[in-house]
């Protein structure tokens, strides 16, 4: 199982899921805002992590504290956090049954991703959707 698998990143985002935005943001200027609205707006079902404004909404997604808030599971979970801080959301995804783990922009972490891929999950590192879909031409 490759990293950044063009085939595999087609099909995570060629029909809509279930996504958790780890390190989702209220605040407009964010990326993770951005993100978060674009995948909603391409028919994904979008679940926003973010302890600090767990019970709030961010464009109509639910903030929930943890991914063990989430049931059933996300498929995939995107990655707003650092590197190193990636590392724990990978093993929280593992455990929480996702099919792929997201590491945005800049977010590398090369241990997690070969934890990930050793538990069976796919992974995508230093990428984003939103640059991803209009690349791959699968805007909805």
């Amino acid at each position: 199982m490759a990293i950044n698998d063009e085939g595999e990143i087609r099909a995570l985002l060629g029909q809509p899921c279930r996504i958790a935005v780890v390190g989702a943001s209220p605040n407009p200027s964010r990326d993770s805002n951005r993100v978060l609205a674009f995948l909603k707006g391409q028919g994904h079902e979008v679940i926003a992590v973010n302890p600090g404004h767990a019970g709030q909404s961010i464009h109509g997604a639910p903030v929930v504290a943890a991914l063990a808030d989430i049931n059933p599971p996300a498929e995939m979970v995107d990655i707003f956090r650092n590197s190193e801080a990636a590392g724990d959301v990978v093993d929280d995804a593992i455990a929480h049954g996702a099919k792929a783990v997201w590491m945005q922009l800049g977010v590398v972490n090369e241990q997690a991703a070969a934890r990930a891929k050793a538990a069976g999950v796919i992974v995508v590192m230093d990428r984003c959707p939103k640059i991803e879909v209009p690349r791959l031409g699968l805007l909805r």
